[in-house]
């Protein structure tokens, strides 16, 4: 791993950086320029052209359908790419991710309870997703107190336990609801990234951003971190103040997301898991990597939600998850071998 950070230069980092961003930015375009509707990329470019004001109905399906669902889904994919890269570097098992975890399932029932308290607007559902996501990080952290959180089997097992829990509790509260919301939560659940607008966007670009600047910035303790806390100690890491602040940055990252689209499954380990493959294990190259990677990968999921059915369109969480179990399965075996 030191070979690794010593190869790592900030022109390297920029170079990455740079050519998964055109990659995001392509991803994006060809999100804009295809759909289950009849507007192909000519009359989507004319549209971008023609400014958010044009009264064309092909202009109004671009600005607001497609171009904040793509953005959405880059958010979304940047935001639960990099908290599982933060929960894979601070439990030091490849395999944790937000959605395996639970935490993506206790942010949903904090938002689900923000949404049947009548909070459906900004910050009453994100502030309880979040204080649903810490409360399932702590209880995780609970259960696998002691020198066993740092066991895969255990970290898992917790996990899945907290996953399980989470799940009954959501259908708990989708029984309280008997009105019209309870078809719009259910489909929710499954990923929904179409339920935005231009204005919610930027209001969630703004809370998100900060995190992935205060996760950037500790890129190298963690770094530090993976080769032991008392040897990141003994470099002048203050193991506990980053780790804290690692954890409450990606959990609200992870809230906020899952409070405005639903439960994205999976992304956490696919994107992290392709990315340290190509480029190595040094966070100073995996955290802007996760950031752009992640979110091409869900903008491509979503494209591929939204034009594979004949009619209609699908969750972008059933692609990611068809991804992604699979791939959650081969490291398990590959791990135990």
């Amino acid at each position: 791993m030191t070979a690794q950070r010593a190869n790592v230069t900030p022109t390297r980092v920029l170079a990455v950086s740079a050519g998964l961003l055109l990659l995001l930015a392509l991803s994006i375009v060809a999100a804009v320029s295809f759909g289950s509707s009849e507007v192909g990329p000519a009359a989507a470019w004319r549209a971008l052209t023609g400014g958010p004001g044009s009264v064309d109905a092909g202009a109004a399906i671009v600005w607001r359908i497609r171009l904040p669902r793509a953005l959405l889904a880059a958010v979304t994919g940047a935001s639960l790419s990099l908290g599982g890269l933060v929960f894979q570097a601070l439990l030091r098992n490849p395999l944790a991710e937000p959605y395996i975890l639970g935490i993506s399932g206790g942010s949903a029932i904090g938002a689900i309870t923000g949404i049947l308290l009548g909070l459906a607007h900004f910050p009453g559902v994100s502030l309880f997703a979040f204080v649903g996501a810490l409360a399932t990080l702590g209880l995780i952290l609970a259960m696998s107190a002691g020198q066993s959180l740092f066991q895969r089997d255990a970290l898992l097992l917790s996990g899945v336990m907290v996953n399980a829990f989470c799940s009954a509790l959501i259908m708990f509260l989708l029984t309280l609801s008997q009105d019209g919301r309870l078809h719009s939560i259910l489909f929710w659940l499954m990923g929904n990234l179409g339920t935005i607008g231009l204005g919610q966007l930027g209001l969630l670009a703004a809370l998100v951003a900060p995190c992935f600047v205060a996760i950037f910035l500790l890129a190298h303790p963690m770094n530090l971190m993976l080769l032991g806390r008392e040897l990141a100690s003994s470099s002048g890491v203050p193991v506990r103040a980053v780790t804290i602040a690692l954890l409450v940055a990606a959990s609200l990252m992870v809230s906020v997301t899952v409070s405005h689209c639903g439960l994205v499954g999976f992304v956490g380990l696919v994107v992290p898991h392709l990315l340290r493959m190509l480029l190595g294990s040094d966070h100073r190259l995996l955290v802007p990597a996760c950031i752009f990677g992640g979110g091409t990968f869900v903008v491509g999921c979503d494209l591929l939600a939204r034009v594979l059915p004949e009619q209609g369109e699908m969750p972008a969480g059933v692609i990611t998850a068809m991804i992604g179990a699979p791939l959650f399965i081969y490291l398990l075996r590959r791990s135990r071998q």
